[in-house]
């Protein structure tokens, strides 16, 4: 039966699956030997712990050796190998953890049904160690692939589609967060917004009649349609129809940009398919966790910092006159004060001083930011470029009125200017680092640390909390936007 769609005649088509690319064939053989690799290590490792009593009937033995092919089937069977999972999103490090929960379940099942003696340093040390090690293979297989993506590597296709305003919102994100993968390489608008966006984007630009034609002419393997009117669901319906069997994904952007995958499900009522938004959680036992393990990793890092700590107090106070410490009062959580504490990089009188440089303030938002400000002493430059100034705010985490990852602490100046959207920052507890920290620092313009701010407290997790708090290290030893 033939049907017409937006004036094109075409007649519907068989799905097919569509054909990763080629990089995407090779970086996921590349997990596949390096991951089967661990897994034949570890079994190894305990073999040669009981090498004394081996024989070719123990099941150690081959428990061992069924490791190298369980693992990356448990990998595969989770999604770790998934193309959607690869260079961004936490989803990739669950995957990975909750293949390792799985083999520790096959492996118990597996002796208790059978009545196998396995060795304790099988479930207890090699599946554990196993599992860490492809989280370290995985971090570092996606620092590889974001190095390549910046270079132009390794990316997708993409035509974004739908209004101008949203078009335009969308392409930017995507270019500034070349690490998606996605190189946008023509928009198809309506037509009162082509020129402006031809001009913006400097990309191929056609009508919304244009996509599928525009896709097969310059190759595009995704298309990404915005939330506007135009876009909605009548359209988007025509445009699957259109897409069936060319193997081009079909990507909607929901509106809701700073709410990331775990809170959207698609959730159908009465064969009616509607995208249900959950709301975000601020308590609960993942709170009470992540509020002990703050407290306890702050405590630890204390202790092991303390000689560091001494010496950095004495370079302050050596370096200038004036306490070691500067307080400064801070809004925590629920719009709570405290009083933060930092190292002191500053001259004495600096809060007085700041009424004088004002006119350099190269703020566009509600902070002050100055490149070479004259109030940093030189040990205090040093400080700020290594972020070791922000070391005594473990303290501030010991006491619970800081959480070691979270929103940027703001002054009371700020919070009495925010409007109802960036009063949402408040909701949880300001962290030590957080996704300002590790995505420019002062280099950030102020709406977009807000952004990222908002995104964190939108989308928290403890998976999210550990992938900040690993690229935090990178972000200080590249002393990017520090000053």
């Amino acid at each position: 039966m033939q049907a017409a769609v937006s004036g094109v005649q075409f007649a519907p088509r068989a799905g097919i699956r569509r054909t990763p690319p080629g990089w995407v064939r090779r970086y996921t053989l590349a997990l596949v030997a390096t991951e089967s690799l661990a897994a034949a290590v570890a079994g190894a490792a305990v073999l040669a712990a009981h090498r004394s009593s081996l024989s070719p009937s123990q099941p150690l033995l081959w428990a061992a050796l069924a490791l190298v092919v369980a693992w990356p089937l448990l990998l595969a069977a989770t999604g770790a190998y998934a193309e959607r999972a690869f260079g961004t999103g936490s989803d990739e490090y669950r995957h990975v953890g909750r293949a390792g929960f799985l083999l520790l379940a096959v492996l118990g099942l597996v002796s208790y049904a059978a009545s196998l003696d396995l060795s304790r340093g099988l479930v207890v040390v090699a599946v554990p160690a196993l599992t860490v090690a492809t989280l370290l293979v995985r971090l570092a297989a996606r620092c590889w692939l974001r190095a390549l993506r910046a270079r132009g590597s390794c990316t997708t296709r993409v035509i974004v589609v739908g209004r101008g305003g949203a078009v335009l919102e969308l392409v930017d994100r995507v270019r500034r967060e070349r690490f998606a993968g996605m190189d946008v390489v023509a928009a198809c608008v309506t037509p009162t917004d082509r020129d402006r966006v031809a001009a913006a984007l400097g990309v191929p630009v056609g009508g919304l009649d244009d996509v599928v034609a525009m896709a097969g002419r310059l190759g595009a393997e995704t298309i990404a349609v915005t939330s506007a009117s135009e876009t909605a669901a009548q359209y988007l319906r025509q445009l699957s129809w259109q897409l069936e069997g060319t193997g081009i994904e079909l990507l909607v952007a929901p509106g809701l940009i700073e709410v990331a995958g775990p809170r959207l499900h698609i959730r159908p009522f009465e064969g009616l398919p509607l995208l249900a938004v959950e709301q975000p959680r601020f308590e609960g036992w993942r709170r009470v966790v992540k509020g002990g393990l703050d407290r306890t990793v702050a405590g630890v890092a204390l202790l092991l910092l303390a000689p560091v700590l001494l010496g950095i107090a004495l370079a302050v106070r050596l370096g200038s006159r004036g306490p070691v410490l500067y307080r400064q009062e801070r809004v925590g959580v629920n719009g709570r004060t405290f009083t933060m504490l930092k190292f002191r990089s500053m001259v004495v009188d600096a809060d007085r001083q700041l009424g004088t440089l004002t006119a350099d303030n190269i703020s566009d938002g509600l902070l002050f930011k100055m490149r070479a400000d004259p109030r940093v002493t030189p040990v205090g430059r040093w400080l700020r470029r290594l972020s070791l100034d922000e070391l005594p705010q473990l303290l501030n985490v010991l006491g619970g009125s800081m959480s070691l990852v979270g929103p940027r602490p703001p002054l009371p100046g700020e919070v009495a200017r925010y409007d109802t959207q960036i009063s949402r920052r408040l909701l949880v507890k300001p962290g030590l680092t957080g996704l300002w920290q590790i995505s420019g620092r002062s280099d950030l313009p102020w709406e977009e640390a807000v952004r990222l701010d908002l995104r964190y407290v939108e989308n928290w997790s403890m998976a999210l909390d550990l992938l900040i708090l690993v690229k935090t290290f990178r972000a200080v030893l590249s002393r990017s936007g520090a000053y």
